[in-house]
Order: C-alpha cells, then sequence, then structure tokens
C-alpha cells in the first residue's frame, strides 16, 4: 500500500508560512527529489494558487538551477486540488477532486504505486483527524516568526508521534521524520 507522507515547511515556533522559511539550495533539491520519488501531490485551493508561482518560472527560468530544477518537479507531478470554488485549473498536471479528501486518499492508497505527498496545512490537519497520515516531514526553518497560523491549531485530541530520522542542512533548517501511532 502506497504511503501518505505530509511534508511540510514550519518556524521553530509552529508557524506555516512559506513566506517564513528560508528557501535555500539544499532545500530546493531535497523537495524535487521528494516529489520525484513521489506519484501525486494533494494540495488545498491556498496552497494550490501560491505553487501557480512555479510554471511561470518553468517558461521562464531563473538561472538559479535549484529552483529551475524544482520547478520542472512540480510541474511534472500530478496535482488533486480540493476546492469547493475552483472550477478550473490552468496547470496542466493538476486535477480537481471529485471524491471527499478520505474517499481520495483510501482510493490512492488502494492504487499500486509510490508515496502520496500532502502539502497543504488544512489537509494535514483534516487527514490527521482521519488516521490518514503514514509518515510527517516537518522542515523546522531556524526562524520565530512570531505570528501567524499555526500548522497544527484545531486539533483537539492528541497524536503521539516516533522520531524516525532527521536531515540536517547547512542553512540551519532541519527536517524531522515522524511516523505516528506512539503515545
Amino acid at each position: 500500500m502506497r504511503k501518505v507522507i505530509a511534508a511540510i515547511n514550519m518556524t521553530l515556533d509552529g508557524v506555516f508560512d512559506h513566506t517564513a522559511g528560508i528557501a535555500d539550495e539544499e532545500i530546493h533539491h531535497h523537495y524535487a527529489d521528494l516529489l520525484r520519488a513521489a506519484d501525486v501531490i494533494l494540495y488545498g485551493r491556498i496552497t494550490y494558487q501560491l505553487m501557480e508561482y512555479w510554471p511561470a518560472l518553468l517558461k521562464n527560468p531563473s538561472g538559479d538551477k535549484a529552483m529551475d530544477d524544482f520547478a520542472v518537479a512540480i510541474d511534472r507531478i500530478p496535482k488533486v486540488v480540493f476546492s469547493r470554488t475552483l472550477k478550473n485549473l490552468e496547470w496542466e498536471t493538476a486535477s480537481l477532486a471529485t471524491r471527499t479528501l478520505e474517499e481520495e486518499v483510501l482510493a490512492l492508497r488502494k492504487q499500486p504505486g509510490r508515496d502520496i505527498l500532502v502539502g497543504s496545512r488544512s489537509l494535514i490537519i483534516s487527514l490527521i483527524k482521519l488516521n490518514l497520515i503514514d509518515e510527517f516531514q516537518l522542515c523546522i526553518h531556524p526562524v520565530i516568526a512570531g505570528n501567524g497560523m499555526q500548522l497544527f491549531e484545531n486539533l483537539n485530541d492528541r497524536t503521539g508521534l516516533k522520531l524516525i530520522k532527521t536531515k540536517t542542512f547547512t542553512g540551519g533548517s532541519v527536517i524531522l521524520y515522524y511516523k505516528p501511532g506512539v503515545d
């Protein structure tokens, strides 16, 4: 069965904000590799619209190899977008979900293939509540945001995690790999 991996960036104080982190060359390489190793990524509307930055970079490369390689990787991976308001998607590799989040994830898990990535805060919270995340990959940036949306807000139940691996970047960011279910 395919794994559902919640892969996301956050600050030391738990704030989920793509502008608060340090997206250096190493981190772009890491996430490009992660995208290439998966078969699909799930997004909510807000994150999907933030990611629409990358097709423009693909058409007009920046000259920064790590960013340009990431643009290729993010462009290629199929994206399933959960939205009540979007009716059409511009990105050729994106499609709107036609089932509930739970139904979509359960159906994707049954299919053969590589991992399923989840890259939206709202979907991660919903999937925690549904007990459908197999692994967390939390990239902690050495920044204290001071304010902003907390990654794990609106969770009422305790979720135990077991640290299975870490990865440290020279810029000071650390990815903590956890599996759920340990209390």
